[in-house]
């Protein structure tokens, strides 16, 4: 109904503040951008084609095109010169997804339609690029309207969501007031009984981490500090592990380092809460290191501030 490839039975929609019965249908599907589930990139054209397709449709200058499928490239992280040329079939579903993505914005439209735009990815996949969505969105701040039946999705990524049953609305609200206080027992159902934990998604370790007191390799004093353990680093703040106080200090550091339990267990502070208690949780920690894409120790998120956080009523059902 939005870009009237179907028209409503009764009821106004509008776009730019007009009914949208007032627009040249072809016309106002060509303002708005697409991303679907399966992308649909045209197999025979390469990436630079596919997402020039709009622009091209629109009469661009040859020249702003060209301008434009490489700025648009580089924003959704693919480098022009490794991947203009390539075509559909070269590429993983990750990059086809973000080469859609790419597609959709080339025209620089006011709205930006996604449906289920990440549902066909791995969960791995799925993660990243949710998190190079909102990363998209800081820097065009688009009005972005997506389907998806993932909550913790919606919770992630939606300023406003809208929640219906059978045909009917039931909820349009925040996250955070939809998971503090559900309209009804079908929104009560539908976000379960972890909405409290749910809640945790919108929340960073940035937003809780503190300072870490840690070991410094060549550098054999213990942190004032009333723990019994500490990080350990090299002297370039880079992660090596952690040392118990109760291993006795000699040359052989190799032997008293202990690794960190499973790879991931170090979070970044992009990191949302929600993920970084259940990486605690399934890696039997109470502490995690908090680390830097190059893995220079930032400090540490512990699962008493999680709790605190919930204890305070920042994260309390209502």
């Amino acid at each position: 109904m939005v870009n009237r490839l179907l028209d409503p039975t009764n009821g106004t929609i509008l776009f730019m503040d007009r009914p949208l019965s007032s627009y040249n249908p072809v016309e106002l599907r060509r303002t708005m951008g697409y991303a679907i589930q399966n992308v649909g990139l045209f197999p025979h054209w390469n990436v630079f084609e596919n997402v020039a397709t709009v622009p091209r449709l629109l009469k661009w200058p040859a020249e702003r095109i060209r301008q434009r499928v490489l700025e648009i490239l580089e924003l959704v992280g693919l480098a022009p010169s490794q991947y203009q040329h390539k075509y559909p079939a070269e590429l993983s579903g990750g990059e086809a997804q973000r080469v859609g993505i790419a597609r959709a914005l080339a025209a620089d439209p006011p709205l930006l339609l996604m449906d289920e735009p990440f549902g066909a990815l791995d969960p791995m996949q799925r993660s990243r690029h949710q998190q190079a969505l909102l990363d998209i969105q800081s820097k065009i701040k688009k009005t972005i309207l997506m389907v998806t039946h993932d909550l913790d999705e919606a919770i992630l990524l939606a300023d406003r969501i809208l929640i219906m049953n059978k045909g009917q609305l039931v909820q349009w609200d925040t996250p955070e007031a939809i998971l503090k206080k559900p309209a009804n027992a079908f929104v009560r159902k539908f976000v379960g009984t972890d909405r409290s934990l749910k809640r945790l998604i919108r929340r960073t370790v940035a937003e809780r981490f503190t300072q870490a007191l840690p070991i410094v390799l060549g550098k054999p004093s213990i942190p004032d500090t009333n723990r019994s353990w500490a990080w350990v680093v090299d002297s370039d703040r880079i992660l090596k592990g952690w040392m118990s106080f109760e291993t006795t200090i000699h040359d052989n550091w190799e032997e008293i380092i202990s690794p960190l339990p499973v790879e991931g267990t170090a979070v970044s502070p992009q990191t949302s809460l929600k993920d970084a208690l259940s990486i605690m949780l399934s890696a039997g920690m109470k502490v995690l290191p908090v680390v830097d894409p190059q893995g220079h120790l930032m400090g540490e998120i512990s699962m008493d501030a999680i709790e605190e956080l919930i204890k305070d009523g920042e994260v309390h059902e209502g």
